[in-house]
């Protein structure tokens, strides 16, 4: 395996580092077109004294990324007078330099007018007297211009995580823009993180750097969210609230543009923190309960409005129970309904303007989505945000669609509404099952799936997911913001295009590749099942474990190789970003094995092995906090305490308040028990077993079963109108990839038509059996509410078999699906006959996603992720 992720270097031809094709294109070397850097020497920038704060800040910012890529220090200026070299001209419609130039006709900004977030990037020939050529950005708005400028950092390339990550800027000596005219601007209006449960990681981290998570702190994820396209946040809330802790952090996000909100349980600009801040001033006195308590909440919110008033904010309404809980037993629709329309009269007297000019959002999360079932109300002007089962699976979306409109920024069929829909998706989780807060276990390929569906289904308007304390999350939440840019753009080609382009931009074209195959894989292997679930019965429950914890020591050997090609400037960086995952799972695996082993060992009485898994695991432990220590010790300690998070001895759904050494026990050998050794783990009696390759032909169950990945259809038909199709996205879920169809949103298919949508697959048993079909599916969840998911399966011609699933949150069957990131159905065919068959697989509602297949003849035993797959004859 380990010869897989190395050979892609081989075959796979590096790109150039700075890509040199189509208008405003950004290329390396001097070519016809405006000079950003010439000779070492950067160009000038201008910007008018009189911006606003965002394209100010921007400004400077774009000159400190010229000075990253030259080594030179631009000069910016007020004044475009006197100048006679090549200049950047940063602003914004409105401005005189802007406005001029689209009266002389040499500036178009026909295609951003009127648009929210747009921006235009020109080359200018002799844009005034004096100036031979210029690259204009302007904006439609302040954060037109912040993303049109800082798409020209990243495209000469100069990182988003340049800071966060440590990424090299790449020197160089001449870089040319071409010249053309492009213009882009957003689908998704607000597009933003949360910084949640960031203790103790990210919180001590900041305490250590910065005295706080205050306004120093807040400029670097202000300017990070805006570098990577986004604009919203929910600040960090765990005995946090950004205005109450440094109110210098408000005009902090008014300098970078950077909208705040507050998170989903937190209504009308207030962190909840405050609320026991101001009881314990004698400010506040009473329950977090507005049947008991009215009077003190409304003046409680209203100084949260009166301090939010005059900054650029979306309002949360809405109200949960205290500390993230539940507001009352069963559903309150009626007095949230209430507390809604008290909280908006609120708005209306602070603000003096009409509701529909005050953006709010009310977060259907949990409970709350059940008031929303039930047929809450909510006024039309309010964005409803629908959230996920935390665990990545959305739970309710609006109904599906008939047709996109032209708008770009408001889907059509959708429930008409002013405020529209948006979506609140999760990295990082505490709460049940099981937290899962220290790596990265989340598939690009799976936020691809998800929100796909949300787009496609009108939600619009804000998509927002939680960071936790955002590093190790760099990977992901690049790429939930890139999608939430242009969903659309952002197709299955794309996806699969997204990790070597993005490996590329942080390591260089040299082994991009390479390293794209680490974080896909590495992702994959992460989401198989969260480390915090892991332990030694699940590692003795399947055999599956042992060859993937053999398979994690192959790919940090390939890391390890990889690392060591790499140039010294980039190592903190790769740490960061690609080698401490797979070495830290690397090792947690190694544990957990081990103490299996040992457990295995004690049981048969074998000392000799029971003695050295025991020391195994204890190396493993150690080495756990080795790897931890070297992440912290980078650059001097820059990162000191954001690998701190606990993750080893959990027994309950919380984390243990540190981590602990699973218990081993030795055997005395002689009567004697051994001291511990330092031993080096072998997996060489683990067997390889070698997938065959897909050539043709009718899979055989030559072991008692078939066992098919679901990409290797035989044959797959679309919907006879042909606006359904089956789509394989490489890599989605535990194993190879997955089938889906598409549009996801679709009306469900009908299976008694004369040519139903179906995936076939040609099959040979080699004996009469009474066969069962295994479907591994991811676990998805009904997003209309209509009684669940369904999907059919039929064996030669059979009748079809309707299968139906339908997970809710915390019950039994959805608690073992997201443990397991799948949820397997099943379907009996009884006296199948010794023969060729054809196994069939109908499509019925979307957002059920196929991962494999498993026909059981009597020969399938215990298994994690299925078997491999089935020769072909």
């Amino acid at each position: 395996m380990k010869a897989m992720w190395l050979a892609a270097v081989v075959w796979l031809a590096p790109v150039a580092a700075l890509a040199c094709e189509g208008p405003v294109a950004v290329c390396a070397g001097q070519q016809d077109g405006f000079a950003l850097i010439s000779g070492g020497k950067p160009a000038a920038v201008y910007v008018d004294a009189n911006s606003a704060g965002p394209v100010l800040q921007v400004a400077q910012d774009f000159a400190a990324d010229l000075e990253r890529v030259s080594g030179v220090k631009p000069v910016i200026v007020n004044d475009l007078n006197g100048l006679s070299g090549p200049v950047v001209i940063i602003g914004q419609a409105g401005q005189p330099v802007i406005d001029g130039l689209v009266r002389d006709g040499k500036l178009g900004v026909a295609d951003i007018s009127g648009k929210w977030e747009g921006y235009v990037q020109q080359v200018v020939t002799g844009p005034i007297p004096g100036i031979p050529m210029a690259l204009v950005i302007t904006g439609s708005d302040p954060r037109g211009a912040v993303y049109g400028t800082y798409d020209i950092s990243e495209k000469m390339g100069v990182s988003p995580w340049y800071w966060w990550a440590d990424v090299p800027v790449r020197k160089q000596t001449d870089v040319t823009v071409l010249a053309g005219a492009r213009s882009d601007a957003p689908v998704v209006k607000y597009r933003g993180f949360f910084l949640n449960d960031e203790e103790p990681a990210l919180g001590n981290w900041a305490r250590e750097k910065f005295g706080g998570i205050n306004a120093e702190f807040y400029a670097h994820v202000f300017e990070l969210n805006l570098r990577l396209k986004g604009n919203f946040l929910w600040p960090a809330m765990w005995g946090k609230s950004l205005p109450d802790d440094d109110p210098k952090s408000l005009a902090m996000a008014d300098r970078y543009g950077v909208v705040l909100s507050t998170s989903h349980h937190e209504p009308m600009a207030r962190a909840h923190v405050e609320w026991q801040r101001q009881k314990d001033a004698g400010l506040m006195s009473g329950k977090w309960d507005y049947r008991s308590n009215a009077e003190n909440l409304r003046k409680f919110w209203r100084g949260g409005m009166e301090r939010a008033n005059g900054h650029e904010q979306v309002i949360t309404l809405g109200m949960r129970g205290d500390g993230d809980e539940p507001m009352t037993e069963g559903t309150a629709t009626a007095l949230l309904e209430t507390i809604v329309a008290d909280q908006r009269k609120i708005i209306g007297e602070v603000t003096g303007k009409p509701l529909t000019e005050t953006p709010q959002v009310w977060a259907l999360y949990k409970e709350v989505q059940d008031y929303y079932d039930h047929g809450m109300k909510a006024p039309e002007d309010v964005t409803l945000l629908f959230a996920d089962d935390n665990w990545g699976q959305i739970r309710r979306l609006p109904a599906a669609l008939k047709e996109r409109s032209v708008s770009a920024t408001q889907n059509a069929g959708a429930e008409a509404r002013a405020g529209g829909y948006g979506v609140y998706y999760h990295f990082d989780y505490v709460g049940g099952p099981r937290n899962y807060k220290w790596l990265n276990t989340n598939q690009i390929e799976k936020t691809w799936q998800q929100m796909d569906i949300a787009y496609e289904s009108g939600a619009d308007r804000l998509w927002i997911v939680n960071v936790g304390d955002l590093k190790p999350m760099e990977f992901p939440l690049d790429f939930f913001l890139d999608m939430a840019w242009n969903p659309k753009a952002m197709d299955v080609n794309a996806l699969y295009a997204y990790p070597a382009n993005w490996a590329e931009q942080q390591f260089g074209p040299e082994l991009g590749y390479t390293i794209s195959y680490l974080l896909t894989d590495s992702s994959k292997w992460l989401a198989r099942r969260k480390p915090e679930l892991l332990d030694a019965g699940v590692f003795a429950a399947s055999p599956d474990f042992k060859v993937m914890t053999r398979d994690w020591q192959d790919m940090l050997a390939a890391s390890k190789e990889v690392r060591a090609e790499l140039p010294k400037e980039y190592d903190a960086a790769y740490f960061q970003l690609v080698h401490h995952p797979i070495a830290a799972a690397a090792n947690v695996y190694e544990l957990y094995n081990a103490v299996a082993d040992n457990q295995v060992a004690v049981a048969k009485g074998d000392a000799v092995a029971a003695n050295k898994a025991a020391d195994v695991a204890e190396q493993a432990f150690d080495r756990d906090q080795a790897i931890s220590a070297e992440y912290h010790g980078l650059l001097g300690g820059k990162w000191n305490h954001m690998m701190s998070q606990t993750h080893i001895g959990y027994d309950n759904w919380q984390q243990p308040d540190k981590d602990v050494m699973p218990v081993v026990k030795r055997l005395p050998v002689d009567g004697v028990v051994p001291a511990r050794q330092v031993v080096v783990a072998d997996y060489s009696a683990v067997p390889y077993v070698e997938v065959p390759r897909h050539y043709g032909g009718r899979y055989t169950d030559e072991h008692g079963y078939v066992s098919i990945d679901a990409e290797y259809f035989t044959r797959a038909f679309g919907d006879v109108s042909g606006d359904v199709y089956w789509e394989l996205v490489p890599d989605l879920g535990r194993t190879a990839g997955s089938l889906i169809s598409l549009p996801q949103n679709a009306p469900a298919s009908d299976v008694t038509v004369q040519a139903p949508m179906r995936v076939e697959y040609d099959v040979s048993t080699l004996k009469d059996a009474d066969a069962v079909l295994h479907l591994y599916l991811a676990p998805t969840l009904d997003t209309q509410g209509k009684g669940g998911l369904r999907i059919g399966v039929s064996i030669d011609g059979g009748a079809v078999q309707v299968l139906s699933f339908d997970l809710k949150p915390d019950a039994p069957d959805w608690n073992e699906a997201v443990k397991n990131n799948a949820h397997v159905l099943k379907a009996s065919f009884p006296g199948l006959k010794a023969g060729a068959h054809t196994i069939k697989v109908f499509r019925i509602d979307g957002n059920v996603v196929l991962e494999k297949l498993v026909l059981d003849t009597g020969g399938l035993g215990a298994s994690y992720l299925g078997p491999v797959r089935s020769m072909q004859n």
